[in-house]
């Protein structure tokens, strides 16, 4: 017998707090309710969609905007809105039941993984969007390293477009697996496709709901985005006839199994779970009768310790599981208690981290601080711990995207904007002048720019512009530290990440500094490596310091990195060692600038940066600094000197060396009838075809074996209705067009145009992923090619 189902409408906050538009400005909150997070994903997955959707259902928007429109609230600048992508990060303070959420929208893109750097750094949680119909995508993997190569701890998937046709649950589920993103996915809700059963006979795309496996309950969207609530029935015979769900809809099934599976697999990492599972009475049941505040700490505790990867779902352009994200990201995800070092406490010394810079017309340089120690308060002094200088902050501010809130103070754990400070970069620490003595300050660990992977000339168009030019390009190598700025043979060059990085540092110095200049013909940077003859092993430099001769001696040995020694990302893919053996740190992470090897560190920085055989950045180069003799009464800043003309001689008189390239990694899928014609096309422009394979292998060059399913719940795809339909669309009567991956790589150089190449030779049906693949030594022949390119043949 059916029963009549009473829905219980989700209050909208925004009927709620219609006058409140602003919900996060009040800076004193408790630290252990504090999310610091990012959303993070390859490009067009949606991030910044649902950072609108988390807008509008937390009272902070209206209406949402749209990406499509250029009305989103954190991509706000002219070239975001005009290219529909985001360019730079942006954060946005998010008050949402008892938590402080400060949420930090992230580009996609790979040209300007500088951001999800800086973002990455600062966060102790973050939300990885995968697109429900691709799965996980090469970008993917690209945002995932950088977490885990910044210890971000706690991490929680949104696997989201579930109402495109071919989106999948439980193939993007799969995928996570397969890519090795994490051995245990734990799926905390499914997607209803559809409260109609005919829709899933028709195979119709779409998601009008999901269940909370936790909260056993189940969430319904109406067409405007409302959402009901209803909780589920907590024995097997109630649940088939209770009328919430259809009799006979496929996703009933299914419910128990994913419950119990989920409650057992999290028993694993709790022996307290799986006592009190234990004690329960046998019966199909007995998991469904299991509160919701037995399993949650038990949840958090797996998650904080990265056992598990809680795994949510829906769409966020029409809102659906954004309140859910918003719940477990706050029930889940670390607070600044969580993962604090010995020393951080909100009564101990200020200490901060300046994790971006950016600058606006009207308020000048805006740094992004996170406070990791005591309080930060406005028209207060603070010492750079990085550089040695002592900067005035005017005033504190919550930045909302554009729009800034001006407060008195920022607490311990938390993150905003400061005004005033005049010298400070991105990676800088910060600390309380009136300390800036005591040993025991030490600088936190900053934010390392990829490597520079491409150049352009810049060209001032008279010379009254010469200067304001190298000012503006100054002024942008500080907000973005991925942009660097060099001097070669009188000609002005910039630096960056990739073509579309170039274009908007050029729309950038156009339309925030109006500066006048022509932008050359792009090309790719390359580096040279150490040459093959023998120095002469100079140590010594000799120079005058009050008009009296001064013999600088610093012991270094120098040779070309081994093949299996790996370079430091700080120092271009070269491995410098102090005296200790362990690598040395780059000039600006020393924290006392006056210390003797930060000065020696530096000389090595400026030779390594221009060879003097071709003006080349080098790389790949080992250099071990064993020791140094410094006279008594001179000054440690001679070192940098000593240390960079020792460094250049024994670099000059090895000889030219090994050019490098750098190359991509490409993975293409495409039509069978086309690939011919793409391999052969790869092949002529210099790179080397990996693999052949399904759509679904994997962008790196080694063989990966996909994590196991065993003990993990991986849904039916007959819950994903127009996926069930795609994968079987083998039984229709048309033959589909068979769809091959390419795996390949190739230099950099001739990839400039390849999505115009690739358009046309597959016949617009081709599509590609690159990824860095770093630099490789290149033939005689292509050598000779670049040094006529750049001047030196």
């Amino acid at each position: 017998m059916l029963r009549r189902v009473l829905w219980l409408p989700v209050r909208d906050r925004q009927l709620k707090f219609l006058n409140q538009r602003f919900l996060a400005t009040e800076s004193h909150y408790e630290t252990s309710l504090i999310r610091n997070m990012a959303l993070v994903a390859h490009i067009d997955s949606g991030k910044t969609t649902l950072t609108e959707s988390i807008l509008h259902k937390s009272a902070y928007l209206s209406t949402p905007g749209s990406v499509d429109t250029g009305s989103t609230t954190t991509d706000f600048l002219p070239a975001e809105r005009e290219r529909g992508i985001t360019i730079q990060s942006a954060s946005i303070p998010v008050k949402w039941d008892k938590w402080t959420f400060n949420l930090i929208d992230t580009p996609g893109h790979a040209d300007f993984g500088m951001e999800v750097e800086s973002a990455s750094r600062v966060v102790d949680g973050a939300v990885v969007l995968i697109d429900s119909v691709e799965g996980v995508e090469a970008q993917t993997k690209g945002v995932w390293r950088q977490l885990d190569r910044y210890g971000v701890p706690t991490r929680l998937m949104f696997l989201n477009k579930l109402d495109r046709p071919g989106a999948s649950f439980s193939s993007s589920l799969g995928s996570l697996l397969t890519h090795r993103l994490h051995p245990n996915p734990m799926a905390l809700a499914l997607p209803v496709a559809s409260f109609h059963i005919e829709d899933y006979v028709r195979a119709e795309p779409g998601i009008q709901g999901l269940v909370d496996l936790v909260k056993w309950e189940i969430w319904k969207w109406t067409e405007d985005g409302h959402s009901a609530i209803q909780s589920l029935p907590r024995t097997v015979e109630e649940l088939e006839t209770s009328g919430i769900l259809p009799t006979n809809h496929p996703i009933i099934p299914h419910l128990v199994a994913a419950r119990t599976t989920l409650l057992e697999n999290l028993s694993m990492y709790s022996d307290e779970l799986m006592e009190y599972l234990l004690a329960l009475p046998s019966g199909p049941s007995s998991y469904l009768d299991v509160e919701t505040t037995a399993i949650m700490p038990h949840l958090r505790k797996a998650t904080l310790r990265n056992e598990i990867l809680p795994v949510l779902c829906g769409s966020a352009m029409k809102s659906i599981g954004t309140e859910l994200v918003m719940n477990y990201v706050g029930e889940l995800l670390a607070s600044p208690m969580d993962v604090r070092l010995d020393a951080e406490s909100a009564d101990g010394p200020l200490r901060l981290l300046a994790w971006k810079v950016s600058w606006d017309k009207r308020k000048g340089w805006m740094t992004f601080v996170r406070v990791y120690s005591g309080t930060l308060k406005r028209q207060s002094s603070v010492f750079n711990v990085t550089s040695g200088q002592k900067e005035k902050i005017s005033k504190v501010l919550l930045l909302y995207a554009a729009e800034a809130q001006e407060v008195e103070s920022l607490p311990y754990g938390s993150v905003g904007v400061i005004l005033g400070l005049k010298f400070t970069r991105t990676g800088d620490t910060l600390v309380d002048s009136r300390r800036s003595s005591n040993s025991s300050q030490t600088s936190l660990r900053g934010v390392v720019p990829p490597p520079a992977v491409m150049s352009a000339s810049v060209i001032p168009k008279s010379h009254s512009d010469l200067d304001p030019v190298q000012e503006a390009l100054h002024a942008l190598s500080r907000t973005d530290p991925s942009v660097r700025v060099d001097m070669q043979e009188g000609q002005l060059l910039v630096h960056g990440l990739g073509a579309l990085h170039l274009e908007i540092v050029e729309g950038r110095l156009r339309d925030e500094w109006d500066v006048n200049f022509e932008l050359g013909s792009r090309r790719v940077s390359y580096r040279e490596s150490l040459g093959p003859g023998l120095s002469s092993n100079v140590n010594n430099w000799v120079t005058e310091v009050a008009g009296k001769p001064v013999t600088i001696k610093i012991l270094m040995t120098v040779e070309p990195l081994a093949d299996d020694e790996q370079g430091d990302p700080v120092w271009d893919g070269n491995l410098v060692l102090g005296p200790s053996g362990k690598p040395l740190l780059s000039p600006d992470a020393f924290r006392d600038q006056l210390d003797p090897m930060a000065n020696i560190s530096r000389g090595l920085s400026s030779s390594l940066s221009n060879s003097p055989h071709t003006s080349l950045p080098l790389s790949h180069i080992k250099i071990h600094v064993t020791d140094y003799n410094l006279p008594r009464d001179i000054p440690t800043s001679i070192l940098a000197g000593a240390s960079s003309s020792i460094l250049r001689t024994r670099i000059r008189e090895a000889g030219m060396g090994p050019v490098l390239e750098p190359f991509i990694k490409l993975k293409i899928s495409l039509h069978e009838d086309t690939m011919g014609k793409v391999v052969k096309d790869l092949t002529e422009n210099g790179g080397e075809v990996l693999d052949l394979a399904s759509d679904t292998s994997s962008m790196d060059g080694d063989e990966v074996v996909a994590y196991s399913t065993d003990g993990l719940y991986v849904p039916p795809e007959e819950l994903s209705p127009s996926s069930a339909a795609s994968t079987s669309s083998k039984f229709s009567n048309d033959t589909p067009r068979l769809k091959r991956t390419i795996r390949a790589v190739a230099p950099l150089s001739r990839m400039l145009d390849y999505s115009t190449r690739l358009r046309a030779l597959s016949g617009g049906h081709g599509l590609f992923d690159m990824l860095n693949a770093g630099f490789r030594q290149v033939s005689e022949a292509r050598r000779l090619e670049i040094l006529r390119e750049i001047g030196r043949a």
